[in-house]
């Protein structure tokens, strides 16, 4: 049996064996992501709460019913929902720039979320309500987005986007600096530099729903995009003849990636790397096909963070690592290594 590609027949197993490896890995991610989700609750640590998964065994141990349900269970979600967020988000860039180098920071949200969180801790508004760190961080990413749009067009071209992009990180950055460097107190300098490193510590339901929504939409935009990113890997002009919306896709992926990654980032603050890693890792078992790689790509991602914050519970001695040290650790020699692959394979 033969099926039409691109108007040329081929045998339907060349169709569906890319298909079923996708499947496959997305199988195996969805179950050490839940291997993982679990260690995350009830092991890793000062205290393992094991004992809990007894039925009946929450109401002899109050406290620590507490610690699961109030501590764990929102940063285990929080891991998910960040990881998947900052994966999907590079995976889409990467395919709308054709670049395996690229990273969802390239548009400069990011850094705008977090000044954002920084101005909020700047001016002490942090001590008048929880919440609002994590909205000055998402005020910070639709300011962002108006900012981009602003400097680069509604039909502006990737390239144009990228620079206006990195102007605009490049001036978050220098902002940010500039609060620490004249922070009002050590104690409010201390917080900035904190929130900088990124972590997924002390966070409550409350991050999770303010988070939530932007997540959602960013991700259902993103998603959106497949076929398009699908056609790009053609390039544009074979993209555009198949009747592709080029202007359609570039700002779903934009606003989605901005929506998304801002959202991260006010509550956590900044993680790194993931979103370059995680979607160059998969690419193979993705076919190479972004429509593939996006979903693969969020299950890798919630799976890397869940076991980045485990490990850093866990290894870490008395003074918990912050989470985007890790990542930065692991994904600064990824990417020379990247780099390097790359460099050899243009000779």
């Amino acid at each position: 049996m033969t099926v039409l590609v691109s108007g040329h027949p081929l045998p339907v197993e060349l169709v569906r064996a890319p298909r079923r490896r996708a499947v496959r890995a997305g199988l195996a991610l969805a179950a050490v992501g839940i291997a993982l989700f679990i260690a995350a609750l009830f092991a890793g640590g000062e205290r393992a709460l094991w004992p809990l998964v007894v039925p009946g065994a929450a109401a002899n141990d109050p406290v620590g019913w507490l610690i699961l349900t109030e501590i764990r269970l929102p940063r285990a979600l929080l891991a998910v929902l960040v990881g998947a967020t900052l994966g999907l988000s590079g995976a889409a860039m990467q395919g709308l720039l054709r670049n395996p180098l690229a990273d969802p920071g390239l548009i400069g949200v990011s850094s705008m979320a977090a000044l954002g969180a920084v101005l909020v801790l700047y001016f002490g508004l942090a001590g008048v309500a929880i919440w609002l760190l994590p909205l000055g961080g998402l005020g910070g990413a639709l300011v962002a987005i108006l900012i981009l749009y602003a400097l680069a067009g509604r039909d502006a071209s990737v390239l144009t986007l990228i620079l206006a992009g990195l102007a605009l990180g490049t001036l978050a950055s220098a902002l940010t600096s500039l609060a620490l460097n004249f922070a009002p107190s050590p104690y409010a300098a201390l917080e900035i530099v904190f929130w900088i490193l990124g972590s997924l510590a002390d966070r409550s339901f409350m991050h999770v729903w303010l988070a939530l929504p932007f997540m959602a939409a960013g991700a259902t935009l993103l998603m959106g995009s497949r076929k398009g990113l699908d056609a790009l890997t053609l390039g544009e002009d074979a993209a555009h003849s198949l009747g592709v919306n080029l202007n359609r896709t570039r700002l779903l992926v934009i606003l989605g990636t901005a929506l998304s990654v801002g959202a991260a980032v006010s509550v956590t603050g900044v993680i790194g790397f993931v979103g370059l890693m995680v979607p160059h890792l998969l690419r193979p078992w993705a076919s190479f096909r972004p429509s593939a790689l996006l979903p693969l790509s969020a299950l890798g991602g919630a799976v890397l963070m869940l076991g980045a914050d485990l490990a850093v519970r866990t290894l870490s001695g008395g003074q918990e690592l912050k989470l985007g040290v890790v990542t930065a650790l692991i994904g600064g020699p990824f990417f020379v290594l990247l780099l390097l692959k790359t460099r050899r394979a243009m000779r």
